[in-house]
């Protein structure tokens, strides 16, 4: 029940009151990557959500164009700044109110991250896997190493989240992301 309903409504009314609360230093990170580079505000890549399903999930544009072999050459003037801060994750807030994501959960993989997804679907419990829980924007794996986590353990830790996921459980995580970020 806390999943389905509660953890939703949570979700929406936390993401509705940080858009309120961060809506004037989105639109002043938004005018910054769009006078720092030709292009869209928003990067949009697409992502596999809850039952496997994919969406596309926002984030601020940091690099001038993607899928490089030297990614680094070609980051916007403001992008490593939001991406050491995380803020170029600010816009998946959208994605939370949309239904999408969720505030804490299983990052959302990649769309052809088919080697995560196949190690989230070792996991279950009652006859879910972690696949088929809501990806959020922060959760377990990403307070204990975000990428530097090879793809085994960010799975485990997925896992370990979808057995104990309760309220208390996700306001652990996310007083541990607040400490990670700042």
């Amino acid at each position: 029940m806390y999943e389905r309903y509660i953890k939703r409504a949570i979700d929406f009314v936390m993401a509705l009151c940080g858009f309120i609360i961060l809506a004037i230093p989105m639109a002043v990170i938004a005018a910054v990557v769009k006078t720092g580079s030709p292009g869209p505000v928003f990067f949009r890549q697409k992502r596999t959500g809850r039952g496997k399903t994919e969406f596309e999930m926002l984030k601020f544009r940091t690099m001038r164009t993607h899928l490089l072999e030297d990614p680094d050459k070609w980051i916007t003037p403001s992008g490593r700044f939001l991406r050491k801060t995380s803020l170029d994750e600010l816009p998946q807030i959208f994605n939370i109110l949309k239904g999408d994501m969720a505030v804490i959960g299983p990052r959302p993989a990649l769309w052809n991250q088919y080697d995560l997804t196949a190690a989230r679907n070792s996991y279950t419990k009652k006859g879910k896997t972690v696949n088929d829980l809501r990806p959020g924007l922060t959760g377990l794996a990403q307070v204990n190493g975000r990428d530097e986590l090879p793809i085994a353990q960010k799975a485990a830790y997925d896992g370990e989240y979808l057995k104990n996921i309760t309220f208390l459980y996700d306001c652990r995580i996310f007083i541990k992301t607040i400490v990670s970020v700042l």
